[in-house]
């Protein structure tokens, strides 16, 4: 897909910008980091899905496969932590320092009320004076790159003031703020008002998460912030592989057989392919025009066989529009 004038324009004007993918639990596993950065192009960092501490073991099988430096070669990946205990938090960045990572993100933005539950995620941010007690010990103990990825708080944005005063007290390779409180999981406007005190009183490098589902939408936020150098995309990216470098449907299509064969490569069962596949189909479907008959079609597969198939036919009969 050639670029329009404006849109080269466009993206020479955000060439200063560095561009991450969020971790997302499930979908941006080590396969699908990889086939993105080979067939788009790699992004500046590649954030790991969060890893829980354990006290018998350091990584459980699943979370070993994704942290396994071959399984990463090519792009910056940055293992993320979900804990609210610094012992633990401290080990298993130890533990990842031998696998030769240089920074670490604690996750304290988990809106799941099951992490929230135990205090862990945007659940952590209730207990302000824990938290602070658990970054002294961790900044204290470790001599890593240490980032930290926020809510602007659990039940209030009036929340946010306290914690940004806790976060300035400590040297982080980046904030990274996706600016909603826990509450609001992924329903309600972002609290710019939140991230802009953010701007003004952090002391620390700041990186923004939310909401920037199309090229536009990072066109209009570099417009409205032209001096963050920091993005942050999850559900954009997923929706289209290509928003950030460009794409077109055969980079598309080439992505694809890279992620179904890449997945039975790692000895999925077909079963377990087929649903990946279809998890993913309910952001990528949005970059074809009228796909209403295939994408039930794709909820409705019974195999991956049949699922291919019907992929191939929405691949020859639908136009590629990726949304502006």
């Amino acid at each position: 897909m050639i670029p329009t004038v404006s849109e080269a324009e466009e993206r020479r004007a955000a060439a200063g910008m560095q561009f991450y993918l969020a971790p997302m639990e499930g979908i941006t596993t080590w396969v699908y980091r990889k086939a993105h950065a080979e067939v788009y192009g790699a992004l500046d960092k590649y954030f790991i899905p969060f890893l829980e501490t354990h006290e018998k073991r350091e990584f459980k099988t699943r979370e070993l496969q994704e942290i396994l430096p071959e399984h990463n070669e090519g792009i910056r990946a940055v293992p993320q932590i979900l804990t609210k205990h610094a012992e633990g938090f401290i080990r298993t960045a130890r533990a990842l320092q031998e696998f030769g990572y240089d920074e670490i993100n604690l996750n304290l933005g988990c809106p799941s009320k099951t992490v929230v539950s135990r205090h862990k995620g945007s659940g952590f941010l209730a207990f302000p004076e824990e938290l602070d007690h658990f970054l002294e010990e961790i900044f204290g103990a470790l001599d890593l790159k240490l980032s930290v990825k926020t809510r602007v708080g659990k039940d209030s944005p009036e929340e946010f003031g306290r914690l940004l005063d806790i976060f300035n007290k400590y040297s982080m390779e980046e904030l990274i703020i996706h600016p909603r409180i826990q509450a609001d999981y992924y329903k309600k406007e972002p609290r710019m008002e939140c991230y802009e005190e953010a701007q003004n009183r952090s002391s620390n490098p700041l990186c923004y998460n939310g909401d920037l589902f199309t090229g536009g939408a990072v066109r209009r936020f570099c417009n409205t912030y032209p001096k963050e150098e920091r993005l942050m995309i999850g559900r954009g990216l997923i929706l289209n592989p290509g928003m950030i470098h460009g794409g077109t449907k055969a980079q598309f299509q080439k992505f694809h057989e890279r992620l179904v064969e890449g997945y039975l490569g790692r000895g999925l069962s077909e079963t377990s392919v087929l649903f990946k596949m279809k998890e993913l189909w309910f952001y990528q479907i949005h970059l074809f025009a009228d796909t209403k008959k295939y994408e039930k079609q794709i909820r409705k597969a019974q195999n991956l066989s049949q699922y291919r198939q019907i992929v191939e036919e929405l691949l020859q009969e639908c136009d590629f529009c990726p949304p502006a």
